[in-house]
């Protein structure tokens, strides 16, 4: 097992009354890579045949095993899951001035991305029970913020809408089919942000093959890693012939330096694919393994108030990628900001949710309506560590300071605590 030195650091925090003093032992991350199988052996041999850029049989080996895993017909590999949401949009006929709808609880790449195809991001809340992306409010915005014209659908802003891209997040799927009917009533496409979801299932279909494109990231904290990289899955030859000619750079002749469309350098290298058919070996029990991680943590914070982790629902088989709890400060006795701060103290480190799209700089005036789930989600959630290689000796550690950090609180609220006559 690999921890990677370089995974991002925990913000320090100072101690406060209800505070540990420090922590002797070593740092906990939150969501490091996983390196136990054929890694070594299949980069070696990239550098051993000087097959180290942008082709190369990996490359190909892993656009087969990602298509294979989700049962798509075409994988097209990218630098990074941003490109790959990037190209998926322009496949899918989105063009400048369009409107797509997308979640407002999401990492910020899928909304850069729809912005750097000219199109404008249409933010939808997030359910409360699994907080995805609310079918509800994508009906209310289809209908009742939209108009046919045409053939096509226009949002009152005159904009033509043009496709929904629903994120799965933190591994649990988007109730999609809703969504999906939606989408064929009025004619838009249905692009998956499954980047963070890989092994998920939909009533028992492969999340990555529900709608028309889908993209999968392998960035360094997912649970299959190239360090760096995406892919986009589909069906349909049409797409896929015209991500991998996008992708790379849209050459037209394999000797000539003739381009027939302005495209792109998202090639993902030969050394990262290596990386990628070692680490999609190991997809089933770096899967299982989340489950067990996932189980201790729901049995062990069960007992404890204040606390709800991430439901999985019945329809839904998680790819548990980030464990992630909401913190109700007057039940729990702190504030998600100030439990994440007394974890960090004791070498813990945790996250916040992203800050929902709405509330972004660049994308808030994308909003057009209230967003009450995502602020709560925004203000409530945090994010506990979680790797694959997370030791059961580490986690109850993590679970040990998650029950003191309460126990201070309930403590700090005696009236002999704070000063008061008893």
């Amino acid at each position: 097992m690999t921890r990677a030195a370089h995974a991002s650091g925990a913000a320090e925090g100072g101690a406060t009354a209800s505070s540990p003093s420090s922590a002797a032992t070593s740092r906990i991350p939150l969501c490091v890579p996983e390196i136990r199988g054929n890694e070594w052996t299949y980069i070696k041999e990239c550098l051993d045949t000087n097959w180290v850029s942008a082709v190369g049989a990996y490359v190909d080996r892993f656009e087969r095993a990602v298509a294979h895993a989700v049962g798509a017909k075409y994988g097209v590999a990218t630098a990074s899951g941003t490109a790959a949401l990037h190209v998926a949009l322009l496949v899918a006929g989105v063009e400048p001035g369009d409107e797509v709808l997308v979640s407002t609880v999401t990492f910020i790449a899928p909304v850069n991305a729809i912005r750097y195809a000219g199109a404008w991001p249409v933010l939808i809340d997030a359910e409360p029970d699994h907080w995805q992306m609310d079918a509800r409010a994508v009906r209310a915005y289809l209908e009742n913020e939209c108009v046919t014209r045409d053939g096509a659908l226009y949002s009152r802003a005159g904009r033509r809408v043009r496709a929904i891209l629903p994120v799965h997040i933190l591994g649990h799927p988007v109730d999609i089919d809703p969504i999906i009917e939606l989408a064929r009533a009025h004619g838009l496409r249905v692009i998956e942000d499954a980047t963070e979801s890989l092994g998920a299932r939909y009533r028992g279909r492969p999340v990555g093959h529900l709608g028309d494109i889908a993209c999968f990231s392998f960035n360094g904290n997912k649970l299959i890693t190239t360090g760096g990289g995406g892919m986009i899955v589909t069906d349909d030859e049409g797409m896929a012939k015209e991500a991998k000619y996008l992708t790379t750079q849209a050459k037209d002749d394999p000797i000539e330096f003739v381009h027939g469309a302005v495209g792109f350098n998202y090639r993902l290298t030969n050394i990262q694919a290596a990386m990628g058919v070692a680490q999609m070996e190991q997809l089933e029990p770096y899967l299982e393994a989340k489950r067990r991680i996932f189980a201790r943590y729901d049995a062990a914070f069960a007992r404890i108030p204040g606390l709800t982790p991430l439901a999985e629902a019945t329809w839904a088989e998680s790819a548990k990628w980030m464990y992630a709890v909401l913190v109700d400060e007057g039940r729990f006795g702190q504030s998600s900001r100030a439990l994440l701060r007394y974890l960090a103290a004791l070498g813990i480190e945790t996250r916040p949710l992203w800050e929902p799209m709405h509330q972004s700089k660049p994308h808030e005036s994308s909003a057009h309506t209230t967003y009450p789930v995502a602020d709560r989600l925004h203000e409530q959630a945090i994010c506990l560590p979680c790797s694959v290689g997370l030791t059961a000796a580490d986690q109850e550690r993590v679970i040990a300071a998650v029950v003191a950090a309460h126990r201070a609180s309930a403590l700090d609220a005696t009236p002999a605590a704070s000063g008061a006559a008893v």
